[in-house]
């Protein structure tokens, strides 16, 4: 593989420009190697924001996270906030997690935002992404940034970028930022040298202000207090979680919390695992054996920023289950609204939110229960944006939960992202309320099937990596918006909803609608048997990500394991019909 004119170009701005000579000398180790595949890769394009912010792999080049890119992304940003709030005291909040060289990147962004003349408030040490987004709105700053690549391997990092209601950007701040970046042509341009006048250290004080208002969200006190032992195995996966999980499961009255020892220590290797990702089953594994060792009633389980959350619960044979991000999403909706149901708080002027590739299911049990469902694109800013439109609409509705299938959910709204810490707290209150009535998390997941139905979703990422890797992945969602099937495994596609065009076409009378969301690169079938089929290319990393969702009626809770065989084969077929394996 040659090295293109335009890649080359960039190479020789960093080779003979005011970079450090680290850096200068490892592009040039690369280049006396002969390594061109690696420089076109750290150099074909600049890392931009996608759903999660900025991200990649730390390293060298402008398609690395490293000192430079963050140095322009920040110098983008402080530009657009100093034309955005001409004349105010510009504030911004900035965090950071476990990760290697977080601690150092967090550093360089507040260096920059201070020589700016912006006040900076600045964790004094790893702080999770949710607490991040509360201190924004707390303390009233136009923006923040924390640095992290949420559960992705120990080899990336990230810079997710906030704005005034604690939200990440969205349009049109984020294409506007780009902007400001793209129109630095040199790094001389960025302001390196901070301001420690500017720069203010926040800790113990927003930490107690965020849990008094996580605390605030418990419905069912007395349950919690009935079964204020049940035995929960906690492990933050190395991240920032271990800083205040515990705490707030303390403070909604849990007091037998066990701690994965081995994976309590923030540790931007991650030991332990491969990837510190609680989707993944291997993750999951050191605490699995504390909590058959302890014989527990939940697992809980953190990634390292903390605004994910894995479960594991007991199933029908005593034996330890874990259960996906559609399931406890829709289990933490079914909880919240028959409690809000049952305290009298069901106006008919709430509302919850969903997003395009998460479960059906969730809308199926908001519209029962007389709550309004939103659908949003895949990302939290989308249903912020939700939250944000409602309030400036006056509509004075109240905002109940949201979530995504990706284990990331955001109770109450005073977060404007997902929140794995306020997340934890409602799961194991939910674990609370069933064994107080007797049963475990797992059967009131069976109660919710049998009323609403069984639906069972499927994952399948596929990672193209680099240059190459981006040029297949676009290749895949041409390829599907230019032959779209007839049928899936007998079942006639009825329609085809395309969210890059915000075109939704049915098959069957030939009429075609619009979508109200923005555009995204989201495509999306939907069969006459009720099966929905969504390929998304991801924001954050490099892959494309294949969603299936099935469903059939549970007649009994007997039943369950052969429907869960029925539709897990159902999907099996339809992966293998697209040639997805």
């Amino acid at each position: 593989m040659t090295i293109e004119t335009t890649i080359q170009s960039k190479i020789d701005t960093w080779l003979n420009g005011n970079y450090d000579e680290e850096t200068k000398a490892e592009i040039r180790r690369l280049l006396e190697g002969g390594d061109s595949e690696a420089l076109n890769d750290a150099f074909y394009k600049d890392l931009e924001f996608g759903t999660g912010g900025l991200r990649g792999i730390m390293g060298t080049g402008s398609n690395r996270m490293n000192r430079y890119t963050l140095g322009m992304a920040t110098q983008g940003l402080s530009n657009y906030l100093l034309k955005s709030f001409p004349g105010q005291e510009i504030k911004v909040a900035v965090a950071h997690d476990s990760r290697n060289n977080s601690d150092k990147f967090a550093q360089i962004v507040a260096d920059v935002f201070s020589a700016n003349g912006i006040t900076v408030y600045f964790f004094e040490a790893l702080r999770p992404t949710p607490e991040l987004s509360f201190t924004i709105r707390e303390l009233g700053c136009q923006s923040g940034v924390v640095l992290t690549a949420s559960h992705n391997p120990k080899e990336y990092n990230g810079y997710k970028a906030y704005w005034t209601d604690g939200a990440q950007v969205t349009a049109p701040h984020d294409t506007n930022i780009i902007a400001e970046v793209n129109a630095i042509s040199s790094i001389e341009e960025v302001k390196f040298n901070g301001n420690p006048e500017k720069v203010k250290l926040i800790g113990e004080e927003i930490d107690e202000a965020y849990i008094h208002k996580v605390a605030t969200l418990s419905v069912s006190k007395e349950a919690i207090h009935r079964q204020h032992n049940l035995k929960i195995v906690y492990t933050p996966l190395h991240g920032t979680g271990i800083t205040l999980v515990p705490r707030v499961l303390q403070r909604f009255g849990f007091t037998n919390v066990t701690l994965v020892e081995k994976q309590a220590t923030p540790d931007g290797n991650f030991p332990t695992v491969v990837y510190p990702n609680p989707e993944e089953k291997e993750a999951m594994t050191l605490a699995l054996e504390k909590a058959k060792e302890i014989d527990a009633d939940l697992v809980l389980a953190t990634d390292p920023d903390a605004d994910r959350v894995g479960i594991a619960v007991k199933n029908q044979k005593g034996e330890f289950v874990l259960v996906n991000g559609n399931q406890t999403g829709s289990l933490i909706i079914y909880y919240l609204l028959n409690a809000w149901k049952k305290a009298g708080k069901i106006t008919g002027n709430e509302y919850v939110v969903n997003t395009i590739v998460t479960t059906d299911l969730i809308n199926k049990i908001a519209e029962k229960m007389g709550v309004k469902c939103y659908e949003t694109l895949t990302g939290f800013k989308y249903i912020a944006a939700i939250i944000r439109e409602q309030e400036e609409s006056g509509s004075g509705a109240t905002y109940i939960a949201g979530g995504e299938e990706s284990y990331g959910y955001m109770i109450g709204d005073f977060v404007r992202d997902k929140d794995g810490v306020a997340s934890c707290a409602i799961i194991a209150e939910m674990a609370a309320v069933a064994k107080d009535q007797g049963k475990t998390l797992f059967e009131l997941m069976l109660e919710m099937y049998m009323e609403y139905g069984f639906y069972k979703e499927e994952l399948i990422s596929l990672t193209k990596k680099g240059m190459r890797g981006a040029e297949e992945i676009n290749q895949m969602m041409s390829d599907l918006r230019a032959n779209p099937p007839s049928e899936i495994i007998g079942s006639k596609v009825v329609e085809i909803r395309d969210f890059k065009t915000g075109k939704i076409r049915n098959l069957e009378t030939g009429a075609e609608s619009i979508t109200t969301t923005e555009s995204s690169n989201v495509l999306q079938y939907l069969l006459a048997d009720g099966t929905k089929i969504s390929a998304r290319p991801s924001g954050t990393e490099p892959k494309i990500k294949f969603y299936f969702s099935v469903n059939e009626k549970l007649g009994s809770v007997e039943d369950f394991e052969k429907v869960d065989r029925q539709l897990t084969e159902k999907i099996n077929a339809i992966i293998s019909e697209m040639k997805l394996k």
